[in-house]
């Protein structure tokens, strides 16, 4: 069975809205995650050691259309270029997936991450992909949270967690840290 781990910038009310702004990020705050705020390097250490335990990434369509005309040649993200990566969408057609980042699989559905899931292999990572995330977690199919939250309310956005009536979840924090510039790192486990 492989571990499904979301990874993300939220702010302290929740939103996951455009963290880094950019062109295909329309929120009204977009790029938050680089304002307003010191720059404390080892605040960012999460995502250097995420590496390690990454066997392959995951996203909704939005942000593979979002990442995947950048990663491929982005010098932060050259350890991810020769990973399988997985696009969850009904709408996206293969021959909408960009070469040269290896090798892509286009899932349509719940049950079909849910299958990946029950393969085997190491952990999978979903970047970015609030909607994606919300709808997973409310299947029970997320198992980690690695979240960097920033000391910001924003108001409006996406969230990462969806408001529907569904049975409690109770996770279980693994790793903690708290930085200079007010960001905590929190990683939780989902008790099962």
């Amino acid at each position: 069975m492989r571990d499904l781990v979301y990874t993300g910038f939220m702010s302290l009310d929740g939103v996951v809205d455009s963290p880094g702004g950019g062109p295909t990020e329309e929120h009204r705050s977009g790029g938050w995650v680089f304002k307003d705020l010191e720059f404390v390097p080892e605040a960012w250490s999460l995502k250097g050691e995420e590496l390690a335990d990454t066997t392959a990434l995951m996203f909704g369509r939005r942000s593979y259309e979002a990442f995947a005309p950048v990663w491929p040649g982005s010098e932060d993200h050259a350890a991810y270029k020769d990973l399988p990566k997985y696009v969850v969408s009904t709408t996206l057609s293969d021959d909408a997936l960009v070469d040269g980042w290896g090798p892509t699989t286009v899932l349509r559905s719940t049950e079909d991450v849910a299958a990946l899931k029950a393969g085997e292999g190491g952990a999978i990572f979903i970047h970015g992909s609030a909607e994606l995330a919300r709808r997973l977690s409310d299947a029970g199919l997320i198992d980690q949270y690695n979240l960097l939250v920033f000391p910001t309310l924003l108001g409006a956005g996406k969230s990462l967690f969806g408001r529907s009536d569904r049975d409690k979840q109770i996770l279980t924090l693994r790793e903690s840290q708290s930085y200079s510039n007010g960001i905590l790192k929190l990683v939780y486990d989902v008790r099962r």
